[in-house]
């Protein structure tokens, strides 16, 4: 394979990268937390924890985790909270301690949380008492014998903890009745561990620091295996691009999107604990307002989210009394960053939004756009260092530059399966370990990737193929449009025709509007036929419009007509 794309490298980001810097995550901690020891590390709420405070109390849960609930390596630890304090501490205790963290969505279903903990067999999990609930419901069917809970003040300086622990039970009553007996108060596990030594673990890059679940939302989710090897590899990379541009101690990360996510994970509390930035977790980004209050309090140099984040900001009253003249990097990924969007981030901020992408299954990071990039470019960047990606046909050939497949990615950060699912894993994975990403793009001839769309979201409108992402740009593009979804539905004439979902920013849009300005630019059998307004699209916890919930509720729609003359026959 010609590895066309490293001729168009930024100056000093290197063609490979030691995928054995370090020899475990644990190792990464303890080294940026002796390096970095009086900086600050995370904030929440306006507390602060410096490194130095996160190393004691991170080795604090280790240590209880090991002595008091008898955990050994490799043992499972489910974490299920938004991004707080907590949320660090336990993370990198459990990893210290040698086991394997499973992150859990906090917004879970008692069905979905019960199949996750029994597939991953956690035999603990560290909850947000908010949640706690729903974990009693399904406990009883899982592995589970630790259970620690928090509350959302817990790592507050203790009256302010006092104050928010009681509005958000008591005033605001967001906390359902639960009881789990001898469950365990994640400040009382603290005070235990420091009273116990942490036992050192040794770890290489073979051993399993997470098990991240994929797929949820649209089937059943797998877990997809990411070794401490793949974690520093894909931390090397990360590292290699933005080493040039971002200084160590220096910046300050704005961390929106839930950690227990694979982007936020890496992109934001990985990669900057590495280099000693300053980590500000927003815990509701859904409240815009608060969301903006938190920006004016920090002048910060990183902000990563998804292209629904950037637009809600761009929309948010307040934003423009922001100050973005310290921005260095705007990250967007998780999704494809519409172009409309792009521009008038660029227009507000004096940053371009630097777009990259990557999957769960590649820890996540696989591709990026140089961060020295003055505009958006509509691609998804190069291929990183020590990272291979080739378009493919069905049949797994290598299709010409320019031409459509899917994109197959090989590279040190790729997990190494789904557990266990070995028939799920021979799917995705080749023997020589390629990834086939289900994703649709092509390369240029700089080496560039274009991302077109999701293999299983294509319309197919009498025979042409219609990418849902490029009709959505084109929408989002029209003056008075919010949010777009775009899904194929049933049709008689053409097998499928395109519906779009649509959020108003202006109230006096109409249909007719929406399929003018498409027809304008796009051909014939791409212009939508259906445009359904709505208040809200349904999304996923980072931010990802979800057509396949909107496909769900059309074929629901199509199916009760049919029913009801069934019944009437």
């Amino acid at each position: 394979m010609d590895k066309i794309w490293l001729r168009h490298y930024p100056q000093g980001v290197p063609a490979e990268i030691n995928p054995r810097q370090y020899a475990s995550l644990k190792e990464v901690f303890e080294k940026s937390c002796a390096r970095f020891g009086d900086l600050p590390a995370f904030t929440n709420m306006d507390a602060t924890l410096s490194y130095a405070q996160l190393d004691r109390l991170s080795r604090d849960f280790g240590a209880y985790l090991q002595h008091s609930a008898g955990l050994k390596k490799s043992d499972r630890v489910a974490i299920m909270m938004p991004n707080l304090l907590q949320y660090p501490v336990a993370l990198f205790g459990a990893l210290r301690a040698g086991m394997t963290v499973v992150n859990v969505n906090p917004l879970y279903t008692p069905r979905e949380l019960q199949y996750q903990l029994a597939d991953s067999g956690a035999r603990a999990i560290v909850v947000l008492e908010n949640f706690a609930g729903v974990l009693q419901e399904v406990i009883h069917k899982t592995a589970v014998e630790t259970v620690v809970t928090t509350q959302v003040g817990d790592m507050l300086p203790f009256a302010r903890a006092l104050l928010v622990n009681f509005v958000v039970k008591h005033v605001k009553r967001m906390v359902p009745d639960w009881n789990i007996e001898l469950a365990a108060d994640f400040r009382a596990a603290l005070s235990i561990g420091s009273r116990h030594a942490l036992q050192d673990v040794e770890l290489s890059a073979e051993d399993i620091a997470f098990l991240q679940y994929t797929g949820g939302t649209t089937g059943v989710a797998k877990g997809a295996i990411l070794t401490h090897g793949n974690m520093v590899a894909n931390l090397e990379q990360a590292y290699a691009w933005i080493s040039k541009t971002l200084e160590e101690g220096k910046e300050t990360v704005i961390t929106a999107l839930p950690l227990y996510h694979v982007f936020a994970l890496t992109a934001n509390l990985l990669t900057f604990f590495k280099i000693g930035a300053h980590n500000v977790l927003i815990t509701n980004p859904r409240d815009i307002e608060g969301f903006v209050k938190e920006l004016k309090k920090v002048p910060f140099t990183v902000i990563t989210g998804v292209n629904t984040l950037f637009n809600a900001l761009l929309n948010a009253p307040g934003f423009g009394d922001v100050a973005t003249g310290a921005i260095k990097v705007s990250l967007g990924g998780g999704a494809a960053v519409q172009r409309a969007v792009a521009e008038r981030w660029k227009k507000r901020t004096g940053m371009p939004l630097i777009e990259a992408y990557g999957l769960t299954e590649t820890a996540p990071a696989a591709c990026i756009n140089p961060l020295d990039a003055k505009e958006y470019s509509g691609s998804i960047g190069l291929p990183i260092s020590s990272t291979e990606v080739s378009i493919r046909d069905d049949a797994g050939n290598e299709v010409p530059l320019g031409e459509v497949g899917e994109i197959c990615i090989r590279g040190p950060q790729v997990m190494k399966g789904y557990w266990n699912r070995p028939d799920e894993t021979a799917r995705v994975l080749s023997p020589e370990h390629w990834l086939r990403t289900g994703d649709m793009g092509y390369m240029d001839p700089r080496g560039f990737v274009k991302l077109v769309d999701r293999k299983k979201d294509m319309i197919i409108v009498s025979g042409f193929n219609v990418y849902p992402n490029e009709v959505e740009e084109v929408v989002a593009s029209c003056p008075g449009v919010l949010e777009v979804g775009a899904i194929g539905v049933s049709d008689a004439k053409s097998g499928e025709a395109i519906k779009v979902f649509v959020v108003k920013q202006d109230a006096t849009l109409t249909a007719k509007d929406v399929i003018e300005h498409c027809r304008k630019q796009l051909t014939a059998y791409k212009v939508p036929k259906h445009v359904e307004f709505r208040d809200q699209l349904p999304k996923t916890p980072i931010g990802k419009i979800l057509r396949r919930m909107l496909k769900d509720e059309e074929a629901a729609k199509a199916k009760q007509p049919a029913d009801a003359m069934r019944a009437a026959a």
